[in-house]
């Protein structure tokens, strides 16, 4: 077997969205290199499944990293990537889409406006 790149594992994190197939890390690294971190196109109303399910990963990185710079890590390419580029930004200049140590920070003031409710303590699921 192909030795896996490291990649930080967020202890802690929620592992998907209760009562749903949608997860939020991924079990282990790719042995072919991370999945590109890009904004992609969010279609989802608010009060939709999918739009419910971006609020729960927003209200999941928000109370478990803050305001702070955090690891890409084992955090899932394809969740990440809805929000790319608005709620969360590149935490650095010469941020690198493909690695697992890339450093990503949520925008504060643009989550806030497209989910208020992922900053409530307690997220209803």
């Amino acid at each position: 077997m192909a030795k896996l790149p490291d990649m930080t594992k967020h202890r802690g994190f929620p592992y998907a969205m209760p009562g749903t197939g949608i997860q939020f890390v991924i079990r282990r690294a790719n042995p072919k290199g991370a999945t590109p971190i890009k904004a992609l196109p969010r279609h989802a109303r608010p009060g939709s499944g999918a739009h419910r399910i971006d609020a729960a990963f927003l209200h999941a990185l928000w109370h478990h990293f803050g305001a702070e710079p955090f690891e890409r890590g084992n955090l899932d390419a394809a969740r990440l990537n809805l929000l790319f580029g608005r709620e969360v930004m590149a935490a650095e200049k010469d941020f690198d889409p493909v690695s697992y140590e890339a450093l990503l920070v949520i925008n504060e003031r643009v989550a806030r406006q497209s989910f208020p409710e992922s900053f409530e303590d307690i997220f209803e699921v």
